[in-house]
């Protein structure tokens, strides 16, 4: 073999892992539905994030972040005695080819230290964090429609 076909036979073995790679990386990205937060109120600095997620294979959401606020946490809320208890945690579990809701009252994204007001009809960023049992980071960006918890999800 000559030089010339060993170097071509390098570089379509190398286009070729690179696009396999391409394509395993665009199947394991979850699926993320009906993302929304809630507007702030006069003067708030919180809002709450909620989506329906979904993947082909387990993967953890482990991070979440926004240029609308100085700090995001993933928390989970429940009721104990009467008492709302709110607190972060450090990742949801995804499991494959199951929906995981992020909703009020239960598991969300925490808006904190919010820029500027969130008004009903705004996109607001996220940019959200998965890593599956090979623990790599799997980032996914999405834009949240702000509105109200009664209103209807915006028809797609």
């Amino acid at each position: 073999m000559t030089f010339q076909e060993k170097s071509l036979s390098r570089i379509a073995a190398f286009l070729l892992f690179a696009a396999s790679a391409s394509l395993h990386a665009q199947v394991a990205a979850p699926v993320i539905t009906d993302a929304w937060v809630k507007p702030t109120v006069p003067g708030g600095s919180v809002s709450g994030g909620y989506m329906s997620i979904k993947s082909a294979k387990p993967l953890k959401l482990v991070k979440a972040e926004s240029t609308a606020a100085g700090l995001v946490e993933i928390h989970s809320m429940s009721m104990k005695d009467n008492v709302m208890e709110m607190k972060a945690i450090d990742a949801i579990d995804i499991p494959a080819g199951k929906t995981v809701e992020l909703k009020p009252g239960g598991l969300h994204v925490m808006l904190m230290k919010i820029t500027r007001s969130i008004n009903a009809g705004d996109s607001v960023p996220l940019v959200l964090t998965f890593e599956g049992a090979d623990k790599k980071p799997l980032v996914v960006k999405v834009n949240a429609t702000a509105r109200d918890r009664a209103a209807p999800a915006p028809a797609k």
